[in-house]
C-alpha cells in the first residue's frame, strides 16, 4: 500500500534561499541600500564608531603584552612602562568600547529598524494593490513568508551582519599587520599552519550544519505522521490502519536517528579536530614563540599579545563562513522582495475613501461577446462569447453545473480580472472607462462563506463605510436582521468576533456581511451563493435581510438552491461557459428537457425525499 504525502509547510523553519553574488543580484542590493538614504548621517556615524571600536579592540593585546613586560622589567621605554598606567589604559579602552558599543548599537538597530518598516510599508502598499490573478497563483503563508521572514532577514544583515563582516575585516587586516609588527618571523609560521585550519574547521562546519538540517526536516516530517494520524484518527479506526500509520512513523523516525547518529559522528570528529590540530597548533605556535624568547628575539610580554592577537586572526577568519552565508540569505530574500515590488499593480487611490463616492452608476449591465480565460490556464476558455443585459434595479440570478463559470461572471464584474474578448458595459460606458476605485465603490459583495476581521462587530460593519457614525451602523444591523443577536451579546457592538468571526455562527456572520453592505448602499450587489450553507432559521433570517437590500439595486445572484431566485427578473444559465439558457423563471421551465427545468425538477425531488 501507498500513498503519497504532501508536506504543507509543517516544518519548525523555513530555510530561506541563499543567492549567489552577481551583478543581478548586486544591484537589488543597491536599491535596498536606498532605504538607508534617508538615515544616512546616522548610518555614517554608526560605521565611523565601528571602525573606531575594531582599532580600539586591537590595542587591548598590545597592553596586555606591556602589562606582563612590565611586571618582569622588561619595558625598553615609552610611554607604556608602569603596571598602573598600563592597567588604567586598558580600563579606558574597555570603557572607550562600552560607550562605543552602545551608540554603534542603539544607531545601527535605529536605521535598521526604520528602513526595515519602510521596506515593509513599501511591500505590503504593492501587495496590497496587485491584481486578483497574482493573489491566485500564490499561497498566503508565502506572501506571509516575503514580510517576515524575508524582509526580517534583510533587517539582520543591515543591522547586524554588514557591521560584524566589517568589524572582522578590521580586525583581520589590523590584527596581521600587528602580528607582523610583533613578530615577523612568528607571523610568517603562524600563517602557514592557521588558516589551513580554519578553512577545514569551517568546512567541517559546514557539513554538520546540513546534517542538522537533515534530520531537523526528517523530524519534522515525522511530526506531520502524528497530525495528519491524529486529525483523521476515526478514518484511522474506521479502517483499522492503526498498523500502517504505525509504520509510517517507524520509518520516518528510523531517518532521524540515523541522521542523528551521522550528526554526532561528524561533531566528535569535529571536536577531536579542535582539541588536537586546532589546539595543537596554537601550542606549536606557543612552542616556537618560547623559542625566540629564550634566544632573546622576542619579550614574554610580546609573546601574549602575539597568542592574543592570534585568537583575534582565527575568531574573525572563522566568521566570514558564516557571515557569507548570511549575506548570501539576504540577497535571496532580496531577489524574492523585489519579484513583489516589481510586479504591475491595479491603479487604486489609497487615500481615505469617505462616505461619498465620487462617481455614482446606476447599475445597468451590458457583456458584448465576453469570453476569458485565466492567464495562469489559457488552455481552457472559461467563459465563451457572453452576450446578455439586465436593467438597472433588476435582479439576475446566475445558476448551472458546479465549474460552468458562475463566479468567474462576477469575478469580470467586479474587474477582478479583464476579459480576454468582448467588453462589459455599465451605463452604457465600458468600465475600463471608470477609475478602478470609483467603480468598486459602487459595488458590494455578500459571499458565502463570509470572513470578518479580528476586531468587533462595529468595526466589520463599518469596513463597508470607513467613518459611519454608531447610528448609521445600528441602521444598517436593523436592516440585515443583525441588530437583535447584536444585543443580546454584553458588549453588543463591541464585542471581538475572534479571528475570521470564529465567535459567531454561519448565520450571524452572513448577516454582518448584509449589513456592512447595507452601510455600502452599493448601485450593483453581487450575492454568491449567500444562503447555501445556513440552516432552515438562519437561511429565513438572512433571506429577509437580502430582500430588503435588493430593493432598488441591480443584483447579480448565484444560487445553488433556485427555490430562493424564482422572483428573480431573470435568470442566466451557463454551462462550460456559455449562455444555454435566458429567461424570467416562468419562461425556463417551459423550456422541455431545458437544463434549468431539469436542475429545478431535480431538486424539488430531492426535497420531496
Amino acid at each position: 500500500m501507498a500513498r503519497q504525502r504532501f508536506n504543507s509547510g509543517s516544518k519548525t523553519t523555513e530555510e530561506l534561499p541563499k543567492a549567489k553574488f552577481n551583478k543581478e543580484n548586486l544591484q537589488k542590493a543597491r536599491r535596498i541600500l536606498q532605504y538607508l538614504a534617508p538615515y544616512k548621517a546616522m548610518f555614517i556615524t554608526g560605521l565611523v564608531l565601528l571602525v573606531v571600536g575594531s582599532l580600539l579592540s586591537l590595542g587591548f593585546p598590545f597592553l596586555m603584552g606591556k602589562l606582563i613586560d612590565a611586571a618582569m622589567n622588561k619595558v625598553d621605554g615609552g610611554i607604556f612602562t608602569d603596571i598602573n598606567t598600563i592597567a588604567i589604559a586598558l580600563l579606558a579602552i574597555l570603557l572607550g568600547q562600552a560607550i562605543i558599543s552602545f551608540f554603534r548599537i542603539y544607531l545601527f538597530v535605529q536605521v535598521g529598524e526604520r528602513s526595515l518598516a519602510d521596506l515593509r510599508m513599501d511591500t505590503f502598499h504593492r501587495i496590497i494593490r496587485l491584481p486578483m490573478d497574482f493573489f491566485a497563483q500564490r499561497r498566503v503563508g508565502e506572501l506571509n513568508s516575503r514580510i517576515s521572514a524575508d524582509l526580517s532577514q534583510i533587517q539582520d544583515t543591515m543591522t547586524t551582519t554588514l557591521a560584524e563582516l566589517i568589524r572582522q575585516v578590521v580586525v583581520l587586516v589590523g590584527g596581521i599587520g600587528l602580528l607582523a609588527y610583533t613578530s615577523g618571523q612568528l607571523t610568517i609560521f603562524m600563517l602557514s599552519v592557521f588558516p589551513v585550519l580554519v578553512v577545514v574547521a569551517v568546512i567541517f562546519g559546514r557539513v554538520i550544519r546540513k546534517v542538522a538540517r537533515q534530520a531537523q526536516d526528517k523530524l519534522a516530517d515525522s511530526n506531520t505522521v502524528v497530525e495528519e494520524t491524529l486529525q483523521a484518527i476515526a478514518s484511522v479506526k474506521a479502517y483499522t490502519n492503526e498498523w500502517f500509520e504505525l509504520k509510517r512513523y517507524r520509518g520516518n523516525i528510523k531517518e532521524v536517528v540515523a541522521y542523528a547518529l551521522k550528526g554526532a559522528a561528524y561533531r566528535g570528529a569535529f571536536a577531536s579536530f579542535i582539541i588536537f590540530c586546532l589546539l595543537g597548533s596554537i601550542v606549536v605556535v606557543i612552542w616556537y614563540g618560547t623559542r625566540l624568547v629564550s634566544a632573546g628575539e622576542l619579550s614574554v610580554g610580546s609573546l601574549t599579545s602575539f597568542v592574543l592577537y592570534s585568537t583575534f586572526v582565527g575568531a574573525a577568519m572563522g566568521s566570514f563562513a558564516e557571515l557569507y552565508a548570511q549575506v548570501q540569505k539576504a540577497l535571496g530574500a532580496t531577489e524574492r522582495v523585489f519579484e513583489i515590488l516589481n510586479e504591475k499593480t491595479e491603479d487604486i487611490r489609497l487615500e481615505h475613501q469617505g462616505a461619498e463616492t465620487t462617481v455614482r452608476v446606476e447599475g445597468s449591465v451590458v457583456f458584448e461577446n465576453v469570453s476569458f480565460e485565466y492567464p495562469s490556464r489559457t488552455d481552457r476558455q472559461v467563459l465563451n462569447d457572453l452576450n446578455f443585459s439586465i436593467k438597472a434595479g433588476e435582479k439576475l440570478a446566475v445558476v448551472g453545473p458546479s465549474g460552468a463559470g458562475k463566479s468567474t461572471l462576477v469575478s469580470l464584474v467586479q474587474r477582478f480580472y479583464e476579459p480576454a474578448s468582448g467588453r462589459i458595459l455599465v451605463d452604457g460606458s465600458d468600465i475600463t472607462t471608470f477609475s478602478l476605485t470609483d467603480y468598486r465603490q459602487n459595488l458590494a459583495v455578500v459571499p458565502q462563506d463570509v470572513i470578518l476581521f479580528g476586531g468587533t462587530i462595529e468595526e466589520n460593519i463599518s469596513y463597508g463605510k470607513p467613518g459611519a457614525t454608531k447610528a448609521e451602523i445600528e441602521e444598517a444591523a436593523r436592516k440585515a436582521n443583525a441588530l437583535e443577536f447584536i444585543q443580546s451579546f454584553p458588549e453588543q457592538f463591541d464585542t471581538v468576533v475572534g479571528e475570521r468571526g470564529v465567535k459567531l455562527s454561519g448565520g450571524q456572520r452572513q448577516r454582518i456581511a448584509i449589513a456592512r453592505a447595507v452601510l455600502r448602499d452599493p448601485a450593483i450587489l453581487i450575492l454568491d451563493e449567500a444562503t447555501s450553507s445556513l440552516d432552515s432559521e438562519s437561511e429565513r433570517l438572512v433571506q429577509d435581510a437580502l430582500n430588503q437590500l435588493m430593493v432598488g439595486r441591480t443584483s447579480i445572484i448565484i444560487a445553488h438552491r433556485l427555490s430562493t431566485i424564482r422572483d428573480a427578473d431573470k435568470i442566466l444559465v451557463l454551462d462550460q461557459g456559455r449562455i444555454v439558457e435566458f429567461g424570467s423563471h416562468v419562461e425556463l421551465m417551459e423550456i422541455e428537457g431545458g437544463l434549468y427545468r431539469n436542475l429545478k425538477l431535480l431538486q424539488t425531488d430531492l426535497v420531496g425525499i
